[in-house]
């Protein structure tokens, strides 16, 4: 089983939400966050990208900067900007983007969970990414951003958040400056919060769908709370993190596509050649993205193509081995292009799929190679994979819309 408890969080006045809410702080750099941050001091990225008030020569990893981000989230508390709840809640909290909603339940997942692998993940971290936000969340005592969470549709779950969302009033209700609409409901009902944490108790298993340093860093600064009390009770808020608990059915996962730099040395015959040795190659009339499983679109020279696996060169039966991903990987990028490590191989870009192919088409005109257009892995092969105990080759997933940081905050005193 796992937990999904209420919290008191602490979140925008309403008349603020709109201006405070902003993008997770891993979408971008400092430049893009001090661009971001002109003429809003209230942007919630005065918290989570706290060097953009302070001089560009600093470093974004220097003490300071966690400083500065403990000042800002508590001066915003003080002027009245965030406040908190009275007693603990659960929140719903929808996105709607080109037409597609989804509404996810924002509680306080736990650290045991976590541990126990209640709680499974599909993709490792690295430790510089875990360092930064363990010192972020340490000098705030706070989760900031929320982990995106998912599991198996619950019947029972589903009716209660449209029979909430019908019959009552959002908190807030705004449309960003990209056109995705978030909405936000408080469920302060006792009788309704004790059906939803123990419904969620019934739920095997929670899968992170994104936002894995966060969760081992709010898990690791949990464990040094732990360690430095010297005993506790398994209640304190340090035992929980911030999450955000959506349905399966409800998400989709956008294609995560490739550029690559150069054909390692062979010409454009010759590097098709070598690809129709391990995929059938057919030529496209234009511009499309693939619409299966195992067939991926290939442009190069100005010309788009598809590339469809041939049998034998990948494992039906190993949930890693036949995504498109690891195809294109195992099959052309590694033996070909002698890309053995798309993680740190500098000849090697990722497109998220939300710029469309356009930017693929961009990128190889304006001097890139070639660019490859992937059919989306889906919910279920991500299930299948972290329940399985096994880990996604890096850039597998992309998910919009994102989650928004500042309309709740977890405070972990």
């Amino acid at each position: 089983m796992a937990v999904l408890r209420p919290f008191a969080a602490v979140r925008p006045v309403p008349e603020l939400a709109e201006r405070v809410a902003a993008l997770p702080y891993d979408v971008m750099n400092s430049q893009e966050a001090r661009r971001m941050v002109e003429g809003n001091p209230y942007s919630f990225l005065h918290v989570d990208r706290a060097e953009v008030d302070l001089d560009p020569s600093v470093d974004p990893y220097d003490p300071q900067v966690y400083r500065k981000a403990e000042a800002n989230l508590q001066n915003m508390q003080r002027e009245g900007v965030l406040f908190q709840d009275e007693a603990p809640c659960y929140y719903l909290y929808r996105q709607e983007m080109d037409g597609h909603a989804q509404t996810g339940v924002v509680g306080c997942a736990s650290i045991d969970d976590y541990l126990e692998n209640h709680i499974k993940k599909h993709e490792l971290t690295r430790p510089e990414k875990e360092e930064d936000r363990i010192r972020h969340v340490d000098a705030c005592s706070a989760h900031t951003g929320p982990i995106f969470l998912t599991c198996r549709p619950h019947a029972w779950v589903g009716q209660t958040v449209d029979a909430w969302t019908r019959s009552h009033a959002p908190v807030y209700d705004f449309t960003a400056e990209d056109g995705i609409r978030h909405t936000v409901w408080v469920v302060d009902e006792p009788e309704t919060m004790a059906g939803l944490e123990q419904t969620f108790r019934e739920i095997p298993d929670f899968y992170i769908a994104d936002g894995h340093h966060r969760a081992a860093s709010a898990v690791k600064v949990g464990q040094m709370r732990r360690e430095s009390r010297g005993s506790y009770s398994g209640e304190e808020e340090f035992n929980f993190f911030l999450a955000v608990l959506f349905p399966s059915d409800q998400l989709s996962i956008w294609d995560y596509n490739r550029v690559v730099a150069d054909l390692g040395g062979l010409s454009e015959e010759e590097f098709l050649e070598k690809t129709g040795e391990r995929f059938t190659v057919t030529p496209l009339a234009g511009m499309e993205k693939p619409a299966e499983k195992h067939a991926i679109h290939l442009y190069l020279g100005g010309k788009w193509y598809r590339l469809q696996a041939k049998p034998g060169t990948f494992r039906e039966d190993d949930p890693v081995e036949r995504l498109d991903v690891s195809i294109l990987q195992q099959n052309l990028l590694a033996p070909v292009l002698g890309i053995g490590d798309p993680r740190t191989d500098k000849r090697i870009e990722f497109v998220g799929g939300i710029r469309g192919l356009e930017e693929l088409v961009r990128l190889v005109d304006g001097g890139m190679a070639a660019a490859f257009a992937m059919y989306p892995t889906t919910l279920e092969d991500l299930m299948d994979i972290a329940d399985s105990g096994k880990i996604m080759p890096p850039k597998s997933t992309w998910f919009e819309p994102k989650l928004r940081s500042g309309l709740f905050i977890h405070l972990i005193p």
